[in-house]
């Protein structure tokens, strides 16, 4: 399967997904067939803070057309930001969604997990995941906490590196949201926070949302190669 990625929000986070889908199919032997596309990273958050949903899905339509043109036989947003219009953009998309939502949902329920603690941006924790997670009781940051692990994981995003403040802001909350919300996990519901969590012991077990789409990409394009 010829995999067609919508890349650029962020830049960090499109590496991540290149470098994953590079090491699997290696390690497969199963040639990697892949084309990305650059999003604007600004104008996504400008429309996420808006809500603009359909706004944001025409911008990815357009750029799922431009993956068509090239071969994909499916795309998928490098961005678990970027899945707040997910459906709409699958309503109108000439190619198959590929979203990592249910995935990451399924990830949950095979770890048996009750109570999931999630990080990501204000809308991606306000919506509890956008409402995919049917498999566990969901917590967030409250107050303050909230404002401060959004602002955190957007200026990760905008610079594409993490700071040890950011970090450390990060670690504190999900350390927060198991020591006394009651998580048994957190689920990394931003492709950008591999930035602060990547190779580091934050404290607390982890499901990372960028690593179970990853995976999801890779398993469907060898079953349609």
């Amino acid at each position: 399967m010829h995999i067609g990625l919508i890349g650029g929000i962020g830049p960090a986070a499109t590496d991540y997904y290149y470098r994953g889908l590079i090491k699997r199919h290696a390690s497969s032997r199963v040639p990697l067939e892949l084309t990305i596309v650059h999003a604007d990273i600004a104008e996504l958050v400008q429309n996420l803070a808006n809500h603009d949903r359909h706004r944001q899905a025409n911008i990815f339509v357009r750029l799922v057309r431009r993956l068509q043109a090239a071969g994909a036989d499916a795309a998928a947003i490098t961005s678990i930001g970027g899945h707040f219009c997910v459906s709409e953009l699958a309503a109108v998309s000439p190619l198959p969604i590929v979203s990592a939502l249910p995935a990451v949902d399924a990830a949950i329920n095979s770890r048996n997990i009750k109570i999931i603690g999630l990080l990501g941006t204000r809308t991606v924790m306000e919506s509890r995941l956008y409402g995919a997670i049917s498999s566990a009781e969901i917590v967030v940051p409250e107050d303050k906490a909230l404002d401060s692990a959004h602002q955190s994981y957007i200026e990760m995003a905008l610079a594409g590196r993490a700071t040890d403040a950011q970090r450390r802001t990060l670690f504190s909350i999900g350390q927060h949201l198991c020591q006394v919300q009651g998580a048994e996990a957190i689920v990394l519901g931003g492709t950008d926070l591999v930035l602060a969590f990547e190779g580091q012991d934050c404290g607390f077990p982890v499901i990372d949302s960028a690593e179970v789409h990853v995976e999801a990409l890779y398993q469907r394009s060898i079953a349609e190669t």
